[in-house]
């Protein structure tokens, strides 16, 4: 410690003996801060001050330090027990962590805690007993290990662990210039060992770099989360009744910590704190910098600076690494890009999880470290993550129904584009890496029918069933030298083909690419994943026969392939058991809803939005088998896990609003079921905004309850509403054949709107 630091350190204790004790409290958090190392040095001295008697100004510092207690720093090659300690490791208020060799029954370094001498205040005390326990009935790889406990001959307790020789998880990717993808993969195992401490009842609350020690094993980085001093369980078994919380202040490092951390007034700080401090740690690997101006706290007041915690948003993480000047170049190195591809790279997605995980209100936060992790899963596997508002890729898809050609337009020009260029390019020298961009050209190309803005227009000297079987020959004929990218590229435009409702010319292609990439490279995933699309179309186009028989073959090859517990493989369930659904094999399609929602629910957690899809769907094929009570049971299940983890104003709860009305109309609860629809169909319009297309299916549910009710007027009025906005055509093809409608018929009014509906429909298929 600098002499000046320890005129500082010595000022503020001298302040803090005059003070009575019950107001030393407040003193502190102003006088140090944001400096924790600062207030724990205080802390420590004031401890060891009481154990010293009044002496304790006039002894010397380090005279003092070496007598109080057998010392607070014990003295080199000292032992203790069987273990001899080497070098300090660290310390802080409630006790120093050393190096030490064991050196029996093994010989081998461990990391020894020891409680600081005279720290005997039975809070104090219980917490770092509360530390040793939790750490003695962890078991994860991602989590320091605990192998024994006990204390000194002076009565020092102290416990022994593995020694973790890293370094924090933020130095550690800049060191070794991490990619982005490569420390999200790092993070994913962070979020693992933190879901693992809670599902034992635990949580950190104190998660930061300095806590996540990295090292390499076999090669390959593997993080150590350490430090479990400010562990709080969820479970009064555990450790007692009692938790140690100081009181009138917080726990935790500012900076990192939640705002709920930060707040005195919440006693009921929970699992989702570490979530929060997750964020925080995510941040910094993608940015460089953490969330919250740390130097402009120090600055002020303790209370101010949390006060701002509470409060304040961070910037997203693309705007804090476009904007940190001199820095920005450095940061972009350490990830071996440029400062503008970064801040690409993390606009969107990366933005939206990160924001998500820092949410103030929490609950709007991931609800588990699982869900995270899952979120970051999606990304790096190019799929859409749940982070985003639900509504814009909900809207977009609709959207994509009602005007195929205006977006086949837009999209299938650049395809064409795109396959020009891989075509051009796979006549060049093939080497390594022009593979590789050529790879990456076909997952652009995915992205772009995904996304592409339909409010671009082009001319009309073109259809967009031209343009596609343009792109289609010119991939047949180009890429025959190469069938392996041939093969990927056909999978791709079968998935534009199958986008714009163009089943036959989807299924032709999927085929072509089938049978191409078996001959050149067998029956690998990529080939699964293109027959799993195939068998998709066949849903579409009613051969549901077909699609049932190569779903089966298609999961029994992942399964084997792929193993039980893949995405893929589950997908493809999940495809099953529509198609069994659909030809009323409903037996089999509730056992195969049941076997990959057990899955879901122990892999990805049973608050994951994966996870809740299947159990909507499982109460669709209860309530087909007329097991209504069950179906009501498990969608109000589901509604209560969505509301609480999305809140009211998310498409998906609002989805299993209208199935549990679904369930209650079947159940002859019609005042229930119209109460349901008409919230539903609120909340829709509130989300979505108003005479939304969206809007038509719950208008139309609720059109069918009113029916049944016998209140023609305003049925009528709402299956005119629906029709408008435009229904599904196997929806406006049925409406004459619903029964729900039976005491319309006879009214010209209705025959006149089911004219109309088919109609559209017509239309719709011609389209």
């Amino acid at each position: 410690m600098s002499s000046e630091r320890w005129e500082r350190t010595k000022r503020i204790l001298e302040e803090a003996l005059r003070l009575p004790s019950e107001q030393r409290e407040a003193y502190l958090e102003s006088a140090c801060g944001a400096d924790d190392e600062l207030r724990s040095e205080v802390e420590s001295l004031i401890f060891s001050h009481k154990a010293a008697g009044s002496q304790f100004l006039a002894v010397p510092a380090p005279e003092l330090l070496l007598t109080a207690s057998n010392a607070l720093i014990p003295p080199m090659n000292r032992s203790i027990g069987r273990y001899r300690l080497l070098r300090e490791l660290g310390r802080g208020g409630m006790g120093q962590v050393w190096l030490a060799e064991q050196t029996e029954p093994v010989r081998r370094q461990v990391a020894l805690k020891l409680i600081n001498g005279g720290m005997f205040d039975s809070s104090l005390l219980g917490r770092f007993q509360s530390e040793r326990q939790s750490l003695a009935i962890m078991d994860h790889p991602s989590i320091a290990k605990v192998f024994d406990a006990g204390a000194t001959t002076d009565g020092q307790p102290y416990f022994v662990m593995e020694y973790v020789p890293g370094v924090p998880i933020t130095d550690y990717s800049d060191e070794k210039k991490f990619t982005i993808p490569e420390r999200l993969e790092l993070f994913i195992k962070v979020c693992e060992g933190v879901q693992h401490a809670h599902q034992k009842a635990i949580i950190h609350r104190d998660l930061k770099p300095e806590n996540i020690l990295v090292v390499a094993v076999d090669g390959k980085p593997l993080p150590r989360i350490i430090d479990f001093g400010l562990a709080k369980s969820t479970s009064p078994e555990l450790f007692g009744a009692a938790q140690f919380t100081r009181e009138g202040g917080f726990l935790g490092t500012p900076g990192y910590m939640s705002p709920e951390q930060a707040d005195p007034s919440v006693t009921d700080v929970d699992t989702r704190t570490d979530v929060f401090s997750l964020g925080a740690i995510l941040y910094v690997l993608l940015s460089g910098s953490p969330p919250f101006d740390s130097e402009r706290w120090r600055k002020q007041p303790l209370e101010v600076a949390l006060r701002q915690l509470r409060e304040e948003d961070p910037p997203r993480p693309s705007t804090k690494a476009g904007t940190q000047r001199n820095s920005t170049k450095t940061i972009a190195e350490t990830r071996r890009t440029q400062p503008k591809e970064l801040v690409s790279l993390l606009q969107g997605d990366l933005d939206w999880i990160t924001m998500k995980a820092l949410e103030r209100d929490r609950a709007r936060r991931y609800a588990t470290p699982s869900e995270l992790a899952a979120d970051i899963h999606r990304y790096l596997n190019h799929e859409p993550i749940q982070a985003r508002p639900a509504s814009l890729p909900y809207r977009m898809k609709k959207y994509i129904r009602r005007h195929r050609i205006a977006v086949a337009a837009a999209t299938t020009l650049t395809a064409v584009f795109v396959a020009f260029a891989v075509i051009q390019g796979v006549q060049l020298r093939r080497t390594t890496r022009e593979r590789d961009r050529a790879d990456r050209i076909a997952q652009f190309m995915t992205g772009i029918f995904k996304v592409s803005d339909p409010n671009e227009r082009v001319g009309n000297t073109v259809t967009a069933r031209e343009v596609l079987d343009k792109a289609a020959q010119d991939i047949e004929i180009g890429l025959a030298k190469d069938p392996e990218l041939q093969a990927r590229m056909m999978h791709v435009m079968g998935k534009a083909y199958s986008d714009l409702g163009l089943y036959p010319s989807a299924q032709t292609l999927f085929e072509r690419s089938i049978n191409i990439g078996i001959s050149a490279v067998g029956r690998d995933p990529e080939t699964l994943d293109t027959m799993s699309d195939l068998s998709w179309t066949l849903f579409e186009q009613g051969r549901l026969s077909e699609a049932e028989t190569l779903q089966r073959k298609v999961l029994e090859a992942q399964r084997r392939v792929l193993g039980p517990d893949h995405k893929d493989t589950w997908g493809t369930v999940d495809n099953l058991a529509a198609t069994l659904h659909e030809l009323g094999n409903h037996a089999e399609a509730e056992k195969l809803q049941r076997e990959v929602l057990e899955r879901k629910k122990r892999i990805l957690g049973p608050e994951a939005f994966d996870t809740l899809a299947t159990m909507d769907n499982l109460v669709g094929t209860l309530s087909r088998e007329g097991k209504l009570a069950e179906a009501e049971q498990l969608e109000q299940e589901t509604l209560k896990i969505q509301r609480r983890v999305f809140g009211l104003e998310n498409l998906g709860t609002i989805s299993s609003m209208m199935n549990l009305a679904a369930v209650q109309a079947e159940m002859g609860r019609y005042d229930e079921a119209e109460n349901g629809f008409r919230q539903a169909l609120e909340l829709e319009k509130r989300v979505l905004g108003p005479d939304q297309p969206e809007t038509a299916l719950t208008t139309y549910n609720l059109a069918c309850v009113l029916a049944r009710r016998g209140r023609r007027e305003e049925a009528l009025s709402l299956l005119r509403q629906a029709v408008d906005h435009g229904l599904q055509p196997r929806i406006d093809l049925k409406i004459e054949k619903e029964p729900d409608f039976d005491s319309l018929h006879g009214d010209p009014r209705f025959t006149a709107l089911v004219a109309h509906a088919k109609e559209r429909a017509s239309e719709q298929r011609r389209h």
